[in-house]
């Protein structure tokens, strides 16, 4: 554990803050593409 080098509490920030913002980003671009599919599904079998 000696060679372990923390981040500090500004780098940490910094990382939740990329990570939220990262994972913001893809549930979203997932839940579009789920109703569009969904969509396109409804539209074929109706």
């Amino acid at each position: 554990m000696k060679r372990v080098t923390w981040p500090t509490k500004k780098e940490l920030t910094k990382y939740t803050i990329v990570v939220s913002f990262t994972v913001i980003f893809i549930a979203i671009f997932f839940a579009i593409a789920d109703y569009g599919i969904a969509s396109l599904l409804n539209l074929i079998t109706n």
